[in-house]
């Protein structure tokens, strides 16, 4: 079970989504899992992710309370991937995100190589899940399966908005952060990069995709 399983849309909007994860037993085997969960985002480092994150501390584009909302016109937009590897400094989930197949495939199976003796999740579409799996030859472990939102669905977000706020899986990115960015967007007034760093910083485990997010602005603009 994961905090991603409530990523919002259809398997082929995942085609540039992989999140996988990284997590110690507590109790069982968090004693010496810090240098593990360490090798595990260093590793990922090499494969270039478009993300990585610790529950504790964030992903590689973070909020700083030094800087005035002015800063956002300026501001470095590069992810951090050195200071998430740096920062980690308890036992904690660990994870990285890939917007492409073959490198998260090739992440896996090195994963399984290294063998370091930690719990890996897999968060994506089950045929991209299952693609990582025999790639490194291993069979699929078990499945969790989110049945989307049922109910009185008329107040929902649209579509978009959705898949932008449900990237963050603790609800960090809300429903009117992203329907700004993708207002802002439709107007001008910031380029899909730009909306993308800014809702990344809110994302308070690292999972958030900035590939998928920019890849759903830039299908607002196209609708215009």
């Amino acid at each position: 079970m994961t905090n991603t399983l409530h990523r919002y849309g259809d398997a082929e909007s995942f085609r540039d989504d992989f999140v996988i994860f990284a997590m110690a037993c507590k109790g069982g085997n968090d004693a010496d899992s810090l240098p593990k969960l360490r090798r595990f985002l260093e590793i990922a480092a090499e494969y270039k992710p478009v993300n990585l994150g610790d529950a504790r501390h964030g992903g590689a584009l973070r909020p700083s309370k030094d800087m005035n909302p002015m800063a956002h016109w300026n501001r470095d937009m590069t992810p951090d991937f050195q200071t998430v590897i740096e920062g980690l400094d308890k036992p904690t989930t660990c994870a990285a995100v890939f917007d492409n197949k073959v490198a998260a495939e090739d992440f896996v199976k090195r994963i399984k190589e290294e063998d370091l003796g930690l719990s890996i999740n897999i968060s994506t579409s089950i045929d991209g899940a299952e693609q990582c799996c025999n790639h490194a030859g291993i069979p699929r472990h078990s499945v969790g399966y989110s049945l989307g939102f049922e109910g009185g669905t008329d107040n929902l977000p649209s579509a978009q908005v959705m898949m932008l706020s449900t990237m963050c899986g603790h609800g960090m990115v809300s429903h009117s952060l992203a329907k700004k960015m993708t207002d802002w967007v439709k107007e001008g007034r910031r380029t899909p990069a730009e909306a993308v760093t800014y809702m990344a910083r809110f994302c308070s485990c690292g999972v958030f995709n900035p590939s998928r997010a920019k890849r759903i602005l830039e299908g607002v603009i196209d609708a215009k």
